[in-house]
């Protein structure tokens, strides 16, 4: 009797970073590069790490010929079309919508910061959707270095908007108007908060965007796993039935999340440059 497949391993090994990277087509894997090591860390690459590189070039790509399209149309005298006025509207909504919309004024040099993060992170959750791809969403170092590079523009942005003593005022609140030991304590106790509050901000944007990662390639995979362990044609017809419709829901998922990533750092961004 064939042994059923150890289908929590496949999901863990599908999920999971490693160095092998698996070839489409049924051309192989491909083993990366180890023990490369730079002051004692390891920084050999990795199947995430090859992902989100071809994101980049996806990301540059998609610009690219979008924009060659649109100027080409322009220079005929014709309106955008097809892909490139897709790509246009698309960014355009993420300028008005997204970024002005919630950063207001001052917000027109975040837009090349947000409509890259938002494709970015829209190419890296549907390289995943591929029978041989990776998430590399899916991963907390990667969705926490996002997270921390936007903490530190929402930061960095925030002083040199508000000044030295403006941007103090973001730490220790003070309400308007009160003075003396009532002041005092109040700052004893919203300080702590406030820096809460700050550090909070990276962190919901990390979960938020692994977990919801995470968990449609769990369920994913965890339905097709009911095919080998019943071996019933009315459970695989049903098994792949409920897929179909989870990859549906993947896809738009992958859209809403690189959406929301954009917007909460557009809004925090927007909190911290008219904090008065």
């Amino acid at each position: 009797m064939m042994q059923a497949p150890d289908i929590g391993k496949a999901i863990f090994e599908h999920t999971s970073d490693s160095h092998v990277v698996e070839l489409p087509f049924g051309l192989g894997e491909w083993h990366l590069p180890t023990g490369w090591h730079l002051f004692g860390i390891d920084v050999s690459p990795t199947k995430h790490v090859v992902f989100m590189m071809i994101a980049a070039v996806l990301v540059f790509l998609t610009v690219w010929y979008a924009g060659r399209q649109v100027q080409r149309r322009q220079r005929e005298g014709k309106a955008p079309a097809g892909f490139g006025a897709a790509i246009e509207a698309i960014a355009l909504f993420v300028r008005d919508d997204v970024v002005l919309g919630n950063i207001g004024h001052g917000g027109e040099k975040f837009v090349p910061y947000i409509l890259t993060l938002f494709f970015f992170i829209l190419y890296c959750n549907l390289l995943g959707l591929l029978p041989w791809g990776a998430t590399p969403t899916g991963n907390l170092a990667v969705t926490g270095s996002l997270a921390l590079i936007s903490f530190l523009v929402i930061e960095i942005s925030g002083f040199r908007a508000l000044g030295p003593r403006g941007y103090l005022r973001t730490i220790v609140f003070v309400p308007p108007g009160m003075k003396g030991l009532g002041a005092v304590a109040m700052a004893a106790i919203m300080t702590p908060i406030e820096i809460i509050g700050k550090l909070v901000k990276p962190f919901a944007l990390t979960l938020r965007l692994f977990a919801n990662m995470t968990a449609g390639h769990f369920v994913i995979l965890a339905l097709l796993g009911l095919i080998f362990i019943f071996s019933s044609w009315a459970v695989a017809a049903g098994s792949i039935a409920f897929v179909v419709f989870m990859m549906l829901l993947e896809l738009l998922v992958a859209f809403l999340q690189a959406y929301i990533f954009a917007l909460l750092t557009s809004v925090f961004i927007g909190m911290m440059q008219h904090a008065h």
